[in-house]
């Protein structure tokens, strides 16, 4: 197999700066025509792979392997962050001439550690992975020598058993510091409300949880409140909070729908939100909004991680030994009704 042609290599051969090369290949920034001509004819003769743009009718050669793979274990609705995510990924991968194919990953191919059915690896660039929160899995898909990236990951992973670049929202410091707004506000009866071992994402966000409590000396009402606790419906939920021997002045849930279905709960129990109990979430999904009263949480930023999972990726397909990174996004805290004296 012949050297992998790089925008370096490019920019070398016509004595200009990478910048003004990927300036040309992806279409930003001002260059004259004429350069940008030069450097995109370029590319073609030297058998560059990763057009972003190009002049129509231009004879470019487009990617060996054409087609990038989304492996999920469930496909996110239009309230979870990975529906944006996935719109502006798609987006950004499709000027680069790749296509998305979409595979769910059956529980039995789970279990027998089987690729999905359909799925052709000779025809793949590379595997970008969501919800998938399976360790064997994933480790099993990082042996296959193709680029990989997992967006969020299983609660137990060892980022450095596994060959595959990772991203990640920000939720250890954006909870902690949503925990310690509230301590000073008053409240030191806290408690973690949601499955700690779910998926890497809420692992952190329960140790921002106890972070901002060791600093303030505190301790959780309960150790993981919540935390395991497989509750189906909202009356089981509701029976739950009637029996704890210590009700919490907050709870702080791993996401919305955690913190939606608590605040369900805590009315049939006829408990007030913020009155009686504060309440946060995170995601900020459009139902934070909308249920009364308004959700505190914590933005993700979706649209942007899609653009920078397809860089990450994309980057990965073109450099392949580039060293492998661990990329957190920066979250915005949301302050609403739900957690306010």
């Amino acid at each position: 197999m012949g050297k992998r042609i790089t925008i370096q290599d490019i920019a070398d051969s016509l004595g200009v700066s990478r910048n003004t090369v990927s300036k040309a290949l992806n279409n930003t920034g001002v260059l004259a025509d004429a350069t940008r001509d030069r450097i995109l004819q370029k590319a073609a003769e030297l058998g560059y792979k990763q057009f972003s743009y190009y002049p129509p009718l231009a004879s470019i050669p487009k990617p060996e392997n054409c087609e990038i793979a989304l492996f999920t274990r469930s496909m996110p609705n239009s309230s979870h962050f990975g529906s944006k995510l996935l719109n502006t990924f798609q987006e950004k991968i499709s000027s680069n001439g790749y296509r998305l194919s979409f595979f769910l990953i059956r529980e039995q191919e789970f279990a027998e550690l089987q690729l999905p059915a359909g799925f052709d690896l000779s025809n793949t660039a590379g595997i970008i992975c969501l919800e998938l929160f399976d360790y064997a899995y994933s480790q099993m898909l990082s042996k296959l020598d193709i680029p990989l990236l997992f967006t969020d990951c299983a609660s137990n992973i060892d980022f450095t058993t596994l060959d595959a670049d990772f991203l990640f929202m920000e939720n250890r410091s954006s909870i902690s510091s949503v925990v310690q707004t509230l301590i000073k506000d008053g409240q030191h009866r806290l408690a973690f409300a949601g499955d700690i071992n779910n998926c890497h994402s809420f692992f952190e966000r329960y140790q921002g949880f106890s972070d901002a409590l060791r600093l303030s000396g505190l301790k959780p009402v309960t150790d993981e409140l919540l935390a395991n606790e497989p509750f189906h419906t909202v009356e089981q939920l509701a029976s739950h909070i009637k029996q704890l021997p210590e009700l919490p002045d907050a709870f702080i849930c791993a996401n919305d729908f955690v913190a939606m279905d608590l605040m369900k709960a805590l009315k049939k129990c006829g408990l007030s939100v913020p009155k009686d109990v504060k309440i946060t979430g995170f995601d900020n999904s459009a139902e934070s909004q909308i249920i009364e009263p308004h959700l505190t949480t914590v933005h993700i930023p979706s649209s942007a991680m899609g653009y920078i999972a397809a860089e990450l990726l994309l980057s990965r397909i073109e450099e392949p030994g580039i060293p492998y990174r661990t990329t957190y996004v920066r979250t915005v805290i949301k302050y609403r009704e739900s957690s306010r004296c």
